[in-house]
């Protein structure tokens, strides 16, 4: 006979806990100890929903709105009662909220069948999700075999739903259901409507944002548009559209039929017209000298301005990479972290007033004396490079600051070009799961730094945060400044990631704290066909992160 209780380690605590008691009865009992509230579980490293009962001991934590998981949770959440409502309010099922992009502290919708968005359609929207928000429905699960969410999927007019099942290898889907609506959700889900009290509703172009609280947030913030963002948004999904590419569905269905490597040929093809274009722009304005590019981590910053730099080459100018490395303060004066770390990433890392010293010197068709940074001493070398700027000369400066009009304050707009580059996914897992961009970019990191430095996975994921902490504080900020936004993502390149990421992923070990996020991104993966490397072209962006590249990165 099965023991009636079991034992958990609770911040330092052993509690003797009665066998199937709910998490959320626990969770319920310590929240006043935390300073956000709880969205899940994770015993022995494993997440669970708070509706689940306790089966066996281990060490336990709750995660909270505040962390990466609970955020994500929180807005899976929010999205299920978003949709709920909008059926409610317009009384058609076909016509329901697409959920495009993550723009700032919002998902990006539109309504399917040319439904117009009004504010008092809004209004009521919103009114009805406070509604179920005060009565607190359970978002309860259901397994349904894969077969019955298909055929329940399609007659409800969810075909995007419908695609993405038919490729998938479990026999069971897990279908959530709130006040009668049934969905399926990429991801946990928190166990009641109650806790869903922070949002709103705004709206924007041709459709509307759902807001929610970002990191360290207790409330919801209006809405801040980013126009150039949003619009390159538009512009990537208009040409996966084009293509016939919105979901992974779709990518899927290319795979199998054979036609992905007319995908591959276009998108490269549409990459290198785009680049042609900038280079061009560029040229056509000869006082441009110093060219800015800035982006969060595995955007394909150093490919992108090696092709750059040939397409400025093919323009007549003389493109040289000027890194910002060299003009590190020493390592005495580097600022340091709250963790009492080096700040490598802060702007005050680098000796601002010497760079824009140089970079009017330069302007000025002086010659300067590059500086040369000793990483290993942690010092600046006593005697630089000789560099001058001559007719037609261009300086490629990549770093994290670029967009950051501190870092050349002395020099005048229109001696420069910011770039702002990032793979911003132009496919979603379906019609009300977005794909984040984040993921690709983690999946990005995670193989490169395997293959180029040696780190496992766990290592990647665990510092991981530290690296979102810097890209929110010194890049996302300023990517609005930029005078050109590039999206270096590609259709297909999560279906060539998973041979390479999968491995990778299955060697975290379950004993640690990485092994969750490890999981969490297998099964994502698991939605995707593989798709072979092999016709992959040598100067792609995708072969600074799987290799085989022409650039030797």
């Amino acid at each position: 006979m099965a023991e009636e209780y079991v034992e958990v380690k609770l911040g330092g605590e052993t509690r003797s806990v009665k066998r199937k008691t709910l998490f959320l009865t626990l969770a319920k009992e310590v929240q006043d100890s935390y300073d956000y509230p709880i969205m899940l579980a994770s015993i022995d490293n494993k997440l669970r929903e708070l509706n689940k009962g306790i089966t066996k001991g281990g060490e336990l934590h709750f995660v909270t709105l505040n962390d990466s998981d609970g955020r994500k949770t929180y807005r899976r959440s929010l999205t299920f009662l978003m949709e709920r409502a909008v059926r409610k309010v317009t009384g058609n099922p076909a016509q329901t909220a697409n959920v495009q992009y993550s723009i700032n502290n919002g998902y990006y919708c539109e309504m399917t069948g040319g439904f117009l968005v009004t504010q008092q359609f809004l209004d009521d929207v919103r009114n009805e999700m406070r509604r179920l928000v005060e009565l607190d429905l359970p978002l309860t699960k259901e397994s349904w075999s894969t077969e019955d969410a298909i055929a329940y999927f399609a007659s409800e007019g969810m075909k995007d739903k419908e695609s993405l099942f038919r490729y998938r290898r479990s026999s069971r889907v897990n279908v959530y259901v709130l006040d009668g609506y049934r969905d399926y959700y990429y991801g946990y889900m928190v166990p009641s409507t109650g806790c869903l009290n922070l949002f709103d509703l705004e709206p924007y172009h041709e459709g509307f944002v759902l807001t929610y609280p970002l990191k360290d947030e207790k409330e919801v913030r209006p809405f801040l548009p980013s126009e150039k963002f949003f619009h390159t948004l538009k512009e990537s999904d208009a040409w996966g559209n084009r293509m016939g590419i919105e979901t992974i569905g779709d990518l899927n269905d290319a795979i199998v039929a054979g036609s992905v490597q007319n995908v591959i040929l276009t998108q490269e093809a549409l990459m290198e017209r785009r680049l042609g274009a900038l280079a061009e722009e560029i040229e056509s304005h000869p006082k441009k000298k110093f060219v800015l590019i800035a982006g969060p981590s595995s955007s394909g910053k150093t490919t992108f301005s090696h092709r750059l730099s040939v397409q400025l080459r093919a323009q007549g100018l003389n493109p040289h990479p000027f890194p910002l490395d060299d003009y590190y303060v020493d390592r005495e004066f580097c600022p340091r972290d709250e963790d009492g770390n080096f700040d490598f990433e802060c702007i005050e890392s680098l000796d601002i007033p010497k760079l824009n010293e140089d970079l009017e010197a330069l302007l000025a068709g002086k010659e300067i004396e590059k500086p040369l940074f000793n990483f290993k001493t942690g010092k600046r070398e006593p005697h630089g490079r000789p560099m001058r700027l001559d007719k037609g000369d261009v300086l490629v400066i990549e770093g994290i600051h670029g967009l950051n009009e501190r870092l050349s304050a002395s020099i005048d707009a229109e001696n420069k070009f910011k770039i702002y580059i990032s793979p911003l996914t132009a496919i979603n897992i379906d019609e009300h799961n977005y794909l984040p961009t984040t993921d690709a970019r983690l999946l990005r990191r995670i193989v490169r730094d395997a293959r180029t430095r040696g780190s496992l996975a766990q290592e990647t994921i665990g510092m991981w945060e530290s690296v979102r902490r810097g890209e929110r504080k010194w890049i996302f900020p300023f990517q609005e400044e930029a005078d050109v936004m590039f999206n270096s993502a590609l259709l297909y390149e999560l279906a060539v990631m998973k041979t390479y990421a999968e491995p990778l992923l299955f060697a975290v070990d379950p004993k640690n704290r990485e092994y969750a996020e490890a999981k969490r991104l297998l099964k994502f993966l698991d939605y995707f066909l593989p798709l072979p490397s092999d016709s992959i072209q040598s100067n792609s962006i995708l072969r600074e992160f799987i290799g085989g590249g022409c650039f030797g990165l």
